[in-house]
């Protein structure tokens, strides 16, 4: 499918223009017929085609009125027989309850703009209304950090905490129109859920984990002793057998779950 409009900088557009990145997209999202997709930004459409042609009831959240008009112009059947309904919408502002996505019952699948990346893994998995699955095409660099960095981040945290994340494959530029700068890749999140969250709350890990990254150079007992008394600390880290010297990026997520639980009794 080729460009039908200009893209437009300020929205962080660059629009994929071969079909092997969408079938790819697709494939780690497991996208079976019948399966409902929220698909955020799709642009000229080229993911929405193949998300349509495997079978899938396609939600569109969109925020340019130009793709919404050259989506309407390529699936006319599909948007009439209600296989793709499209909403003129800021992703930014983006509520996956507001569209009847029946909790655990969708999955989303999408190529995002690379500003939006940190904002929309938290709308998406940080709310009543998770997908179950969900697959981005973001930079490679973030991908990276969630799903292959050993050292640990309040990124890869903030997802791990609802979800597995899968480094799935590098997409270089070339495949897309303007290509960006820098290569993207396509990120899994599976099993998307709270039983990790079963003993705390999403604003209890929050917190902790935004303190104890504070301040990246400090160590996390010096990050954590501002809110909490230090001897307290001692006696966790004792518990938990964390090194008082250890710094955040250091901790897995387990041990991130216990800290908490241990800081909230």
């Amino acid at each position: 499918m080729t460009e039908k409009f200009e893209h437009k900088k300020s929205l962080g557009q660059h629009f994929l223009n071969s079909d092997y990145v969408p079938k790819k997209m697709c494939d780690a999202g497991n996208i079976q017929k019948g399966d409902i997709v929220l698909e955020i930004g799709p642009g000229t459409g080229i993911l929405t085609r193949e998300l349509l042609e495997r079978g899938a009831e396609v939600v569109a959240v969109e925020a340019d009125a130009r793709a919404i008009s050259s989506l309407e112009e390529t699936f006319p059947e599909e948007i009439a027989r209600h296989q793709l309904t499209i909403h003129h919408h800021d992703a930014r502002k983006l509520n996956p309850s507001q569209f009847n996505l029946e909790k655990q019952g969708y999955k989303v699948v999408s190529n995002i703009p690379y500003y939006l990346s940190g904002l929309l893994f938290r709308s998406l998995l940080d709310t009543e209304c998770q997908p179950n699955t969900l697959v981005f095409l973001i930079q490679k660099e973030v991908a990276e950090r969630i799903a292959r960095d050993k050292k640990e981040s309040l990124l890869s945290l903030s997802v791990k905490i609802f979800g597995n994340p899968t480094y799935i494959c590098t997409v270089k530029r070339g495949h897309f129109t303007p290509p960006p700068k820098i290569d993207s890749a396509i990120v899994a999140v599976n099993e998307v859920g709270r039983q990790k969250l079963s003993s705390i709350t999403s604003e209890q890990f929050f917190n902790i984990i935004h303190l104890g990254f504070a301040q990246k150079r400090k160590q996390l007992l010096g990050n954590l002793s501002g809110e909490f008394p230090r001897p307290n600390l001692e006696l966790i880290f004792q518990e938990l057998s964390l090194p008082l010297d250890i710094r955040a990026e250091d901790i897995p997520l387990e041990n991130w779950i216990k800290l908490t639980e241990k800081l909230y009794l």
